[in-house]
């Protein structure tokens, strides 16, 4: 369903469709006003510049960064009117994007995941990305590792331009590991392979910390689970009312989650901040989180550094998504704006150094390959973790803040807690998946 078009080759006009489910509610929410965020404002025509505006969902360290970012974009670009807009992460971000489309007047370009495309209905509430105009501004597959590029077609059109890559990784604290004999001479964390090797690995290091060895996220373990599963080369292929999943696959990675917390190796509870501050104060060792955490450690002052998500079943896989591009549907969308709007895209791209040093690992590889990216510290240690990214399974309820990871925590905590077997929990997390099967798309 992803296959991509020919290099540079114009998306055909999007065939007109008829009234069906999502037409209808594309008309209620424009006729209740709900997507009202204007036309082109008087002052444009009078300025002479091209008004650009654009909706995110960074906040934070990553917010911050966007705003240096575009701080240097306006200084570069005193032609275009260029506004941007926050929306609060998850979502209600998704909300705001899914409205203003319905009603044909979306921001001109809007961040997103990837993982999020299918439920954002492309051909309906986004507009495809003319990937000869993109081209032009030097972005194509030849920039982009092909995994990731991939991954922005739908139905055989362009309709996201990546961003970065941001996947679990595994930190670690140098003085902890020093002080249990697993660095190397060059401070890196010796590699291991295997589940036994692993829990060899962290016995070791609970030895030096005598709390864990590693510090995970026990409130929001899918990504976890998914990155062990995808290891095993575990599938999960979702229909319209049933779906495949392979259940001795299943149960390791639900086993490696489970003796974590049984064997005291990892906590029980360890929720947000709380997971970050584990390996900071020497509670732990390791701790496997997003490689968004970076300016998180950074600021505590603790000596760390990261690589990849560990080899528990052989290899580097690891669960993750990338932020992207994509232009919420507009009912008259100008051509001047759309070409600003991917020319301020690949102006972005080309300038992602300054992304790259929050955690994000750029997807504009020649950034990736500079000099400047390998002088920066851990983020040059991981960045093959891109090439090992496993992606969602694609529907309306899969992906960043979507609902599957939102709802399989119930079954995956208890698995920490002690409270169920992993032969209970893949119970319970069949019965959830079977459940979202049900429940209708909502747009």
């Amino acid at each position: 369903m992803r296959s991509a078009p020919p290099p540079h080759q114009t998306p055909p006009p999007i065939p007109p469709t008829g009234p069906g489910r999502r037409a209808f509610v594309t008309g209620a929410l424009a006729a209740a006003g709900v997507a009202a965020t204007g036309c082109a404002p008087p002052d444009t025509l009078i300025s002479g510049q091209t008004r650009l505006r654009q909706w995110n969902l960074f906040a934070g360290g990553d917010g911050l960064r966007m705003i240096e970012m575009h701080d240097a974009y306006e200084a570069e670009h005193t032609d275009i009117d260029f506004r941007a807009t926050t929306f609060t992460w998850g979502a209600p971000f998704y909300t705001k994007v899914a409205m203003g489309a319905a009603g044909g007047r979306g921001a001109d370009i809007a961040t997103s995941h990837v993982s999020r495309l299918e439920s954002l209905a492309p051909g309906r509430l986004l507009d495809p990305v003319d990937p000869a105009m993109l081209a032009e501004a030097g972005i194509d597959d030849t920039v982009v590792l092909p995994n990731i590029w991939d991954k922005c077609f739908f139905d055989g059109r362009l309709y996201a331009i990546p961003i970065d890559t941001h996947v679990l990784i595994q930190y670690y604290h140098l003085d902890v590991c020093r002080q249990a004999g697993l660095l190397d001479a060059d401070d890196r964390l010796m590699e291991v392979s295997g589940a036994e090797e692993y829990f060899d690995m962290l016995r070791e290091i609970k030895a030096v910390t005598g709390t864990y060895g590693v510090s995970v996220d026990t409130w929001g373990p899918w990504s976890n689970f998914w990155a062990l599963y995808r290891q095993q080369d575990g599938e999960l292929v979702l229909g319209e009312d049933d779906y495949e999943m392979d259940d001795d696959k299943a149960l390791a990675a639900m086993e490696v989650l489970y003796r974590l917390s049984e064997e005291g190796l990892a906590p029980r509870h360890s929720m947000a901040a709380d997971t970050a501050a584990n390996l900071a104060n020497g509670q732990a060792g390791l701790m496997i989180h997003g490689n968004w955490e970076i300016p998180t450690l950074e600021a505590t002052g603790v000596g760390f550094s990261a690589t990849q998500f560990p080899a528990v079943f052989g290899n580097h896989r690891t669960r993750g998504d990338s932020h992207c591009y994509v232009f919420p549907h507009q009912r008259d969308r100008d051509p001047e704006r759309t070409r600003a709007a991917v020319e301020y895209a690949a102006w972005m791209l080309r300038n992602s150094l300054t992304w790259a040093r929050g955690g994000h690992i750029p997807a504009y590889q020649p950034v990736v390959e500079s000099p400047e990216y390998d002088e920066l510290h851990p983020q040059a240690e991981y960045r093959e973790a891109a090439e090992n990214v496993q992606f969602e399974p694609q529907a309306w309820f899969s992906g960043s803040a979507g609902r599957l990871q939102e709802e399989a925590t119930g079954a995956l905590t208890t698995l920490h807690q002690g409270t169920q077997t992993p032969e209970q929990a893949l119970a319970q997390l069949k019965g959830t998946i079977r459940d979202l099967l049900t429940v209708p798309s909502p747009v």
